[in-house]
Formats: C-alpha cells, sequence, structure tokens
C-alpha cells in the first residue's frame, strides 16, 4: 500500500549475529558459515573461513560520541542489533520512516574467504532468504533489503540477481564488477543487460572489491606496454586522480564503455560523501583532454562519445551523511543524483537525533523542494518505494 515518506535513509545496515540467519544455510555447508566468537572481555565477533576474526566495536554505535568503545561490544541488546520490530522503532525514535539495508561489515567482504564456491553461494544464499522472508517482510515498504550476489562467475551473479528480484529484494549490492574482478571486463555486459531486464537497483556499497579494487592495474587494456605498471603510465588510474571512494568505480565504468552500451543502466554508490565529487568531475575532464590522444595511440583506448563528467551525472548516484559543504556544491552534481544516510547503527551514525544532529546543519538555507529530493525523493524514485504521489 503507498505510503508517506517523509525521511529515507538510502544507507543503513542490518548488523545482526549470524545465528539469526546461518540456520537457513544446507547442514552440509553449515559448518562454514560464519558464526558468533564471544571473547572474555564480552565484545562480539564473527568468525569466517579464510579471514581474520572481525570484532564488532564501531559497527554497533547506537548510543552517545563519549560512549563509542571499541571493544566489549555485542550484539545482545544492541540498537539496531534487534529482530525487525525492534528496527521499526528505532525508526520512530529516529523520525525516520524507511531504511535502505545494506548488510553488516562482516557481510560480502568477509564472506568470500569461504574456499568452496558452493558453500559460498550456499551462505549468500541463506542471508537473502533471510533478508526477505524472515526480515523485512514485516514491513517491505520500511525496511529495504539489498540482496548479496556470488563473486564467482557473472552466470552465478546472475541466477542469485534473478532470485533477490523473485523473492522481493528491490536491490542487490555489489562487492566487486560482476566477474568477480577490480576491472570491467566484457563478460560483465550480460550481468548489466539482466539487471536492466529485472529492473533492480544496483548498489555499491563504497566501492567495489575491497581492498582488491586498489591492487594492479585499473583497466584490461587493449594494448599494455611494457611499463604500463608505472604510476604515470595506467591512464583509468590518472582519470582518478581527484577521486575518492567509488569514483574510481564510477570511472572504470565510464572508460569500459559500460555506460554507452547500456545506456539505462544506474548504479548508486553508497556512503561516498559528496563534497569532492565537483572538483573530481571538472579534473577528470580536464585530464581527459590532455591524454585521451597517447592513450589512444599507446593502449587502444577509444575516444569516448561524450565528456567523462557527462556519464557520471546522467548514470550515478552518490550516498551521503553529514556532509554539509557537499549538500553546499549540490548542483554541481545535480540534486536528483544525491541521498542521504544515517548509516546507523555504524559509527557515523547520529541516531536517534539526526534530525538536530545531521539533516538540519546539512541542509541551512536548502529550499524544501531540494530537501525532500535528498532525504527522500531520490530513493523512493531509485528503490522505487510505494510512495503516496499525492502527498
Amino acid at each position: 500500500m503507498p505510503r508517506q515518506y517523509r525521511f529515507v535513509s538510502a544507507d543503513s545496515h542490518l548488523e545482526v549475529a549470524p545465528e539469526r540467519w546461518t540456520a537457513r544455510v544446507p547442514h552440509k555447508y553449515r559448518d562454514r558459515a560464519p558464526r558468533r566468537v564471544v571473547f572474555p572481555d564480552g565484545s562480539d565477533g564473527c568468525l569466517v573461513e579464510g579471514q581474520p576474526i572481525l570484532i564488532n566495536g564501531l559497527n554497533l554505535c547506537g548510543k552517545p560520541y563519549d560512549q563509542y568503545d571499541v571493544l566489549g561490544v555485542s550484539w545482545d541488546g544492541a540498537a539496531g542489533a534487534g529482530d525487525p520490530t525492534q528496527r521499526l522503532a528505532e525508526q520512530d525514535r529516529d523520525g525516520i520512516d524507511a531504511e535502505v539495508l545494506f548488510t553488516g561489515v562482516g557481510g560480502p567482504n568477509l564472506w568470500r574467504g569461504i574456499r568452496s564456491n558452493d558453500a559460498y553461494k550456499a551462505v549468500l544464499r541463506a542471508y537473502n532468504d533471510f533478508l526477505a522472508h524472515d526480515y523485512c517482510a514485516i514491513a517491505p515498504d520500511r525496511l529495504v533489503g539489498l540482496g548479496v550476489v556470488p563473486e564467482t562467475s557473472v552466470d552465478d551473479g546472475i541466477a542469485e540477481m534473478e532470485h533477490c528480484a523473485k523473492i522481493g529484494l528491490k536491490g542487490v549490492t555489489l562487492n566487486a564488477f560482476p566477474s568477480g574482478r577490480g576491472v570491467v571486463t566484457p563478460g560483465d555486459d550480460k550481468f548489466w543487460a539482466a539487471a536492466i531486464d529485472l529492473d533492480i537497483a544496483i548498489t555499491v556499497h563504497v566501492v567495489f572489491g575491497f581492498p582488491a579494487n586498489y591492487l594492479g592495474p585499473a583497466a584490461v587494456y587493449p594494448k599494455e606496454p611494457e611499463e604500463i605498471g608505472q604510476a604515470g603510465n595506467d591512464v583509468v588510474r590518472r582519470y582518478a586522480n581527484y577521486a575518492i571512494r567509488g569514483g574510481r568505480n564510477a570511472m572504470q565504468m565510464v572508460f569500459g564503455g559500460v555506460f554507452d552500451r547500456f545506456p539505462k543502466l544506474r548504479i548508486y554508490f553508497a556512503e561516498t560523501q559528496i563534497g569532492w565529487i565537483p572538483n573530481w568531475l571538472e579534473q577528470m575532464d580536464y585530464t581527459y583532454e590532455r591524454n585521451r590522444f597517447w592513450s589512444e595511440r599507446r593502449l587502444g583506448m577509444k575516444p569516448l562519445q561524450r565528456r567523462p563528467s557527462e556519464y557520471v551525472r546522467e548514470h550515478c548516484w552518490w550516498g551521503f551523511l553529514l556532509n554539509p559543504i557537499g549538500v553546499k556544491l549540490r548542483h554541481e552534481i545535480g540534486v536528483n543524483r544525491l541521498m542521504w544516510a544515517t548509516d546507523f547503527p555504524h559509527s557515523e551514525t547520529d541516531w536517534p537525533n539526526s534530525h538536530k544532529a545531521a539533516i538540519e546543519p546539512n541542509f541551512v538555507g536548502v529550499p524544501a523542494n531540494e530537501i525532500a529530493r535528498m532525504v527522500a525523493g531520490n530513493a523512493i524514485d531509485f528503490f522505487k518505494l510505494p510512495a503516496d504521489r499525492k502527498t
């Protein structure tokens, strides 16, 4: 049923104990599923095969700043770590009408440590089913869960994305390019085409494939000079000199021709902050004009049909938290491409005081219609929330 949304957090997290959902993992793989570890000081941690133990610490911070701590933090009784009924009450307490729910920090970044591809995919499927059937189902208009897709192959990613759409999830989160690599490859195109056909939201939490995307060349070049590994010669990395967070990945898609081949594709980079984006767009255009000729000769890079910044402004959405300077520069990016969020229950959150501590300082002097776009309207449109358009 349509509802009125005034404030939507476009980036919150489902930080729940793994035993809440790992019962859905088939028995033959369950001993390889994530599990809780409790330390003598009361700290909860998450143990995943092939990975160091993750301690909750600042991932559960629904409390005053002076009470944050990296030790002694448990899922039990913590804000943001309870059942969906608790979560709805926490939204009400913060004056938030809905949240887009990414996984917790101990999610896909760690799950890929599971060596068996079958076990790894079974873990992801169990989480997605828990998210859709056991958590968000209580209030799907307010608990907007994002599924996760495997990095094992493009076909596996498509299959899980199709499953997520079938069970009612409004979007999926990528932790790498669809092939599982840190660069755009031709094989990814099947995934982008399937995403458009499914009409499902594609999101990235901060960056693709952290930390693997920071290693090695930033692209697969048609030609590779012997010294391509030297810092100045990796032209795609050069184009990202003035970018942080998801900017490099957006730029990889631009120069990989993804948006030319898929003009309907849209992608949301959450928790990037936005103050850096205007400078990056300006400098990327300038840098492209200075480097596109030699990169075509030496690297086989085809000229773009438009300026790099035009692709980004059309196809990319960006998430921000408390970022007043970014809001001042909103028109240099596009008001309809920006989505505010609480990041609850991570340490960046101002819950349960988001209005006074984040919304008010963010939007001083901003017209009401522009505020409405950034705190709700853009998320409503991107995730296709059931909004009452009469209000």
